[in-house]
């Protein structure tokens, strides 16, 4: 990675757990996908129940895979039959694995949910969050999150889903009501009034959409 967006990543990094930091949550930063390995399994007690929804970034460091090898009770929803016996277990889960769509400068999380399986387990039920999120998805406000949120990762995702949305075609947001929508349960997390409860891991790197 070019050096100079390697210091400013550090730099914005800093600003981004501060503002985590004020609102009773945790962050940390991780310079590349390995460092970010090593970080969330240090928030992972072995033997945890652990869950997650479909987050690419988590997928990206092989935290998955290595919890799924590990000496964890990995809740893999696609080893469920009952799908939605598999979303309920994850919100008596020690550990709920998440990244977010967007995020501000200064700590605001934001998530677009079809099902409303993550954001619900986001906002209540498992013991610990643990968020890993790419540099790429930090912007400067509430506003612009959500924007991002909606013309970037939702067009990808309903892509990467085959979904027939018209944002699949034209890749940014319609504000559809399409039966295939995504965009159904909008969560900002603002603040955590329950300390030790939701941890964020900050990549020096482009991570998921």
């Amino acid at each position: 990675m070019n050096e100079c967006i390697a210091k400013k990543n550090e730099l914005l990094a800093k600003t981004v757990i501060s503002g985590l930091e004020s609102r009773n949550m945790s962050g940390y930063y991780a310079k590349d996908k390995e460092e970010a390995l090593k970080l969330a399994l240090e928030l992972i007690p072995e033997g945890s129940s652990i869950s997650m929804g479909g987050a690419m970034s988590v997928h990206e460091i092989g935290l998955s895979e290595t919890l799924k090898a590990g000496n964890y009770n990995f809740i893999d929803r696609d080893a469920f039959e009952d799908k939605r016996a598999a979303m309920l277990a994850a919100y008596d889960a020690d550990v709920f694995l998440a990244s977010c769509n967007a995020m501000t400068s200064d700590g605001i999380l934001v998530n677009i949910d079809g099902n409303a399986n993550r954001v619900s387990a986001i906002a209540q039920g498992p013991k610990k969050i643990v968020f890993v999120v790419g540099m790429n998805k930090v912007c400067p406000d509430v506003d612009s999150a959500l924007k991002r949120a909606r013309n970037v990762a939702a067009p990808a995702n309903v892509q990467r889903f085959n979904l027939s949305t018209p944002c699949a075609k034209t890749g940014k947001c319609m504000d559809c009501k399409s039966p295939d929508t995504i965009c159904c349960q909008f969560l900002i997390t603002r603040y955590s009034r329950h300390k030790d409860r939701i941890h964020v891991i900050l990549v020096g790197e482009d991570l998921g959409f």
